[in-house]
């Protein structure tokens, strides 16, 4: 607070026939100086000039640092590189003030908080907005918190919050949720759950699947994210109304730097960007799901012709079945060439820029380009891991690193070493894949969090398109008559 604002306090205080004159006598100034002395005594807070400018610090370092967590939602390792929903935020915000990013990754939301609070310029890990929370100042709200309830399959359907009392419930601690249902106790005493903060979606969505728990509460978001990997957790019902995420900051600092986020997620949310990006990461939650046969068998009538040939020249080159990068490219794309996935890889087999400029793919939209880049990154991965994988293990494990990297890879096979299970089997590995999504597990690991369940679903889908490709093949040239019957309807009938 300025001395300005100070003296407007003690003229509003003092009746108007009371004040004193612009130019007071010695007795009245000492009373007036003495008078502003007790007003201003009251505002202890520093004026904000004399606050650390941590602005000016970032943009002299060149440097912004952020404290966030190993979540899908928030920051991982993926296939193309760092990536995140808060990653690409915080990327962004950073770039546009001209510095560097670097991240802190290892945190779970009152570390992260504790962090910031000591060290560091801001937090951003899917913060719920608590304007009331001491050390911290946030930032305008960047996108809703939706609760919902979740719980096991088998149970009888949770359709109303009457039916929460007596069950084992779970939430993450710090992550809003639990405000949540502190507010439901006071209308159901009788209703209880266990919060950790040590615990992340995936091992709260475990939890529930295993028994250790009935139900859980997290975000809608979240669940829709992680529920390929959860067959057996149902979604139940939306609880209380939606929170805010938002970034943290210090508040020993100077406002500039919430100004400036402010103004970044502002314009963000008024060019449209923003709303783009929750598309990007958190509307697309069904590309990994197995389509119908009937689906799969159409597309092999329709799709599939177009780039038999472009599939046969690249296993020729590749050394692989045709049919099994065939499989590969309908997995990633259902052999659309323009496809586009929610977190920015293109074309038919699905690249990164990174792989496509490795492989000299200069337009990863053209499908001889991609069909022959992919062949030729396959067979990179497959001879880049170790020769004690033999045969098909090779191959599964091969197809698992396509799609969630030779790093993540490694990472499971060291897990699986650690549960006494053989690294060289994908039997094994696959079982130690998944467990990638829990904290336990892979704050221990060189690359940290990932979709470890998204390469077990990857290989067994590839597997099955593949033993579908070679059975059609097999029956049109055994039994050729009947490649009429089973061709379906032509693409081009009305």
């Amino acid at each position: 607070m300025t001395a300005v604002a100070g003296l407007g306090i003690v003229k509003g205080l003092i009746p108007a026939r009371h004040r004193m004159p612009l130019i007071p006598s010695a007795p009245l100034r000492h009373t007036a100086i003495a008078l502003l002395a007790i007003v201003l005594s009251l505002f202890p807070e520093p004026p904000r000039s004399t606050r650390q400018d941590q602005l000016e610090t970032i943009l002299a370092r060149e440097l912004l640092s952020v404290h966030t967590r190993n979540t899908p939602t928030t920051y991982y390792e993926g296939r193309e590189g760092p990536t995140g929903f808060e990653y690409e935020l915080a990327r962004r915000f950073a770039g546009q003030l001209g510095v560097s990013l670097t991240i802190r990754a290892d945190h779970h939301i009152e570390s992260a908080l504790e962090a910031v609070r000591q060290e560091g310029d801001m937090a951003a890990a899917a913060l719920p907005l608590e304007p009331d929370l001491p050390g911290v100042v946030f930032s305008r709200p960047i996108i809703e918190l939706q609760p919902v309830v979740v719980y096991r399959r088998g149970l009888p359907p949770l359709e109303t919050p009457d039916d929460l009392p007596g069950l084992a419930l779970g939430a993450i601690g710090g992550a809003g949720t639990d405000r949540v249902l502190n507010e439901l106790q006071t209308i159901y005493p009788d209703l209880s759950w266990e919060a950790s903060s040590e615990v992340e979606v995936a091992e709260l969505l475990g939890q529930v699947e295993d028994g250790e728990l009935d139900a859980a509460v997290l975000f809608d978001h979240q669940f829709r994210l992680n529920r390929l990997f959860f067959p057996d957790v149902e979604r139940g019902f939306l609880l209380g109304d939606p929170l805010s995420m938002a970034w943290a900051f210090p508040t020993e600092h100077s406002l500039a730097l919430v100004e400036a986020a402010n103004r970044f997620l502002s314009g963000l949310h008024e060019s449209g960007e923003l709303e783009a990006l929750v598309t990007r990461y958190f509307g697309h939650d069904d590309f990994l799901e197995y389509v119908g046969t009937r689906t799969f068998l159409n597309h092999v009538e329709a799709r599939l012709p177009k780039y038999t040939e472009l599939f046969r020249e690249a296993a020729r080159a590749s050394d692989f079945d045709w049919k099994l990068l065939a499989a590969v490219g309908y997995q990633e794309s259902h052999w659309d060439p323009q496809a586009t996935s929610p977190t920015g890889v293109r074309g038919l087999m699905m690249l990164t820029n990174a792989t496509a400029g490795d492989l000299g793919v200069s337009n990863r939209l053209d499908p001889a380009q991609s069909i022959h880049g992919g062949a030729r990154y396959l067979r990179q991965l497959h001879d880049r891991l170790p020769d004690s994988i033999q045969g098909d293990n090779r191959l599964y494990m091969a197809m698992a690193a396509y799609n969630v990297g030779l790093g993540h890879l490694y990472d499971a096979r060291r897990i699986t070493e650690q549960r006494g299970g053989d690294p060289d089997l994908w039997a094994d590995v696959r079982e130690s894949l998944p467990l990638l999504q829990q904290r336990e597990w892979h704050s221990q690991t060189k690359y940290g969090y990932a979709r470890g369940g998204e390469p077990v679903i990857y290989v067994r889908n590839i597997r099955r398109y593949h033993e579908i490709l070679s059975y059609v093949e097999r029956s049109r040239r055994e039994f050729p008559q009947l490649n009429a019957r089973t061709a379906g309807p032509s693409p081009t009938a009305p």
